[in-house]
């Protein structure tokens, strides 16, 4: 493994987070006290892995780190300078890049973290790991063909929020376009989206838990059940598949989805009342 930044020959997208300059000799400040070393006895360079699935929040981010801190400490014997609070601080100080700025207006950096396998070192901080996430999502957002979005009056930021709802919605590849169908055809209708997943988002709620009533008619800027038009940002960090589904939605006229009992597939219409029956012999209610 090189000392220096950049893409790793390893399957996926493997990243070396943090392993510049600055973090080979241990500068910069962050929540962990910097390892003390000698010149002439420095430690080996820990070779440390962390793997961000696609979807994964913010928060859920940091959860992961801690767990592989504490993975590092325990199995490796390395005290990693990068902990949760530290990469939540940079996180939170960080910014998007220069094209979405203007619709982002200081909002979360949720979707901008682009979710793969990143290595690291027991000298990374939180501030290099972030700043090599938002580096992989500019490579990897300039692959997508925004022409289509854009010809339906689209910014790139709402792509990006349409992905995240993608990621959130869908198990089976081949779904995505035609949940971004859904979302670009109710857009065009103004119907509210009615994707709970917002609203979940919105209120903290896992998806172990259940809505309430009084979550499906809160106020949430996030209840795209009352609430037309997109969440004011993404609820999730998208993969490559999600942001190509979102920046181009297959060509049909489904309005509606409703999850299959295999909780894999969906079923997709155009007619209201198909839908209905559906939900009902899924077990989602009758009307």
């Amino acid at each position: 493994m090189s000392r220096s930044r950049g893409v790793l020959g390893v399957g996926a997208v493997v990243l070396a987070a943090g392993l510049g300059l600055g973090a080979w000799l241990g500068t910069g400040r962050d929540d962990a006290p910097t390892p003390t070393t000698t010149a002439a006895a420095a430690p080996p360079l820990a070779r440390l892995r962390i793997i961000f699935p696609e979807g994964f929040t913010v928060r859920e981010m940091g959860d992961r780190v801690a767990a592989v801190r504490k993975i590092a400490i325990a199995r490796r014997g390395v005290t990693p300078r990068l902990t949760k609070n530290a990469y939540l601080a940079a996180v939170a100080k960080a910014k998007p890049p220069l094209a979405f700025r203007r619709d982002w207006a200081g909002k979360r950096l949720e979707g901008f973290l682009f979710p793969a396998l990143y290595e690291f070192s027991q000298y990374t901080t939180g501030r290099e790991l972030v700043a090599d996430q938002l580096a992989a999502f500019e490579r990897q957002w300039a692959k997508i063909d925004l022409r289509y979005a854009r010809s339906k009056n689209l910014t790139p930021y709402d792509v990006l929020v349409i992905a995240s709802m993608i990621e959130e919605e869908t198990v089976a590849p081949e779904e995505r376009r035609l949940v971004a169908a859904v979302i670009y055809n109710r857009l065009r209708r103004r119907m509210p989206l009615q994707i709970d997943a917002t609203t979940r988002y919105g209120l903290g709620r896992p998806g172990t838990e259940s809505l309430r009533r009084s979550d499906l008619e809160s106020d949430n800027p996030y209840n795209t059940r009352k609430r037309p038009g997109l969440p004011p940002t993404p609820i999730t960090n998208p993969g490559l598949a999600a942001m190509k589904a979102a920046a181009n939605p297959a060509r049909v006229d489904y309005l509606y989805f409703v999850r299959k009992p295999d909780k894999v597939h969906h079923f997709f219409t155009a007619d209201e009342n198909a839908f209905l029956r559906k939900a009902c012999e899924y077990g989602f209610g009758c009307n």
